[in-house]
């Protein structure tokens, strides 16, 4: 099932709104965010780079850290009432205008 951004800005606040503690902090969440961003580079190292995972190491993958970003940031946004769709337009809005000429468009044949 598609979901919208909005959906899943929805789904995370009821998630996290049953538990008292609430939101981390943004200082906390820019750490969380960090930490999961390094995860992800190391599935990506290992998956794509020269170092294989040692046989002890837990099976990951880029999807899973990819979704654990995703989490993150959607907490980090709700947090500091953000709508991530109308940050999102706001980007690619930024893109297709800042960067129109920048790149070589593929032909349209």
């Amino acid at each position: 099932m598609d979901k919208s951004l909005g959906e899943m800005q929805r789904e995370v606040d009821a998630y996290i709104s049953q538990f008292k503690e609430g939101y981390f902090s943004p200082l906390s969440m820019m750490a969380r965010m960090s930490e999961e961003v390094g995860e992800l580079a190391r599935e990506v190292n290992h998956k794509f780079g020269e170092k294989p995972k040692k046989a002890d190491e837990e099976v990951n993958s880029i999807e899973l850290e990819l979704g654990d970003i995703l989490f993150i940031t959607i907490c980090f946004a709700n947090s500091l009432g953000i709508d991530l769709t109308e940050a999102h337009n706001k980007v690619m809005h930024k893109f297709n205008t800042r960067d129109a000429g920048r790149w070589t468009l593929k032909d349209t044949d």
